[in-house]
């Protein structure tokens, strides 16, 4: 079968709009729930929490590519870029890149979508790289734009993207369609719908040399904003790349069918996903505050210091808990101190125990 950009109908996708009116409806509830969660926030904790949110989805959506970046130091250029105070770690180009390609989509999601928006993100993912030909602008190759996996002398193509010499025509189309959709646009759409549509719209012509399932996935984001009117602030790469192979797979599914119906149940579920986690990480901000504030100035320094550790994991915490051994690690105290200290702070109900001695594990208790 041809490819959808080779069907006579291209780029008139089609779909149920009944399948996805369910989906629609969530999703607005839901972020009128996560915009009423945030006014529970603190300013200072509401900066945090917004960085939280684009350093994850910065490291995320590059690691659904394979590249694993420093959280950390990811996190540290977003604070600078925000005009926070930061530590001002080292980075590479590639963490330097990706972070400023999601502080301008935080910081322009509301603009129309332009040729020089992409050229702009493109040029900060390809900061560094010298193993592209076109940095910056659409691809000029002749070779075909494949997405191929397997050994060299046996590749399984999974999707074609049309040729080069197509790129310029394909982008004004597309960009055209991705504004005339807009909330105030002429053709408006919902906005679970839009993000979905643009995504596979925008991977199928595969316009730069590298870079395209990010550039996609921000697209989709600046969707979902320009939609709710303010930033969607959601962990949507989080949850994708959680379900890395569910994701591709749902693309090479629908990448040769004009009736995308598929793709976008699948993509709005994968989107209300993302808004449940953003609420959960904002419930747990307050919970963490509200923690702290009861524990201060009934615990030690050390004791302060591994729960905001512990903290900084997020919701899921330490992978299978914390132990003594990590409490020493973070504190640097002997064991007997380490063993008097957790105690302490199970008793004062900060943390809960499962297991004994050696396996004696420890978790936040966000009663």
């Amino acid at each position: 079968m041809a490819w959808n950009w080779e069907q006579s109908g291209w780029p008139e996708f089609v779909w149920d709009e009944g399948a996805l009116a369910v989906f629609e409806a969530r999703f607005l509830k839901g972020a009128g729930v996560l915009q009423g969660a945030l006014r529970h926030v603190g300013e200072g904790e509401q900066a945090a929490l917004t960085v939280e949110l684009i350093s994850s989805e910065a490291v995320k959506t590059s690691e659904i590519e394979g590249e694993l970046l420093d959280r950390n130091s990811v996190q540290s250029s977003i604070r600078r870029q925000l005009g926070l105070a930061t530590d001002n770690l080292r980075l590479t180009p590639a963490e330097q890149g990706i972070a400023e390609m999601m502080v301008d989509l935080y910081r322009t999601h509301a603009a129309p979508l332009s040729h020089e928006t992409l050229f702009r993100w493109h040029l900060m993912l390809s900061l560094g790289r010298r193993d592209l030909t076109d940095v910056g602008c659409y691809r000029t190759h002749d070779d075909a734009m494949q997405v191929v996996s397997g050994p060299a002398h046996e590749p399984k193509v999974h999707f074609e993207a049309p040729p080069s010499r197509q790129m310029e025509g394909e982008m004004a189309r597309f960009i055209a369609w991705f504004n005339g959709s807009a909330p105030d646009g002429p053709e408006p759409l919902p906005p679970l719908t839009r993000a979905g549509v643009a995504h596979l719209y925008f991977v199928s012509i595969h316009p730069f040399e590298d870079g395209n399932g990010r550039i996609g996935r921000a697209i989709s984001d600046m969707a979902l904003s320009q939609g709710l009117g303010h930033p969607s602030l959601l962990a949507l790469s989080h949850i994708i790349q959680a379900e890395r192979k569910t994701y591709y797979d749902s693309l090479e599914r629908h990448n040769k069918d004009m009736d995308i119906t598929g793709w976008l149940t699948y993509f709005a579920a994968t989107v209300l996903r993302a808004q449940d986690y953003s609420l959960r990480l904002v419930d747990f901000v307050i919970a963490k505050t509200r923690v702290l504030d009861r524990l201060r100035n009934t615990i030690n320094t050390r004791q302060e210091k591994a729960l905001v550790r512990m903290f900084r994991e997020g919701p899921e915490g330490f992978k299978g808990g914390l132990s003594a051994a990590n409490y020493i690690s973070i504190t640097g105290v002997s064991q007997a101190t380490a063993s008097r200290d957790l105690s302490d702070l199970v008793g004062k109900g900060a943390l809960t125990r499962t297991g004994s001695r050696r396996h004696a594990r420890y978790w936040l208790d966000l009663r």
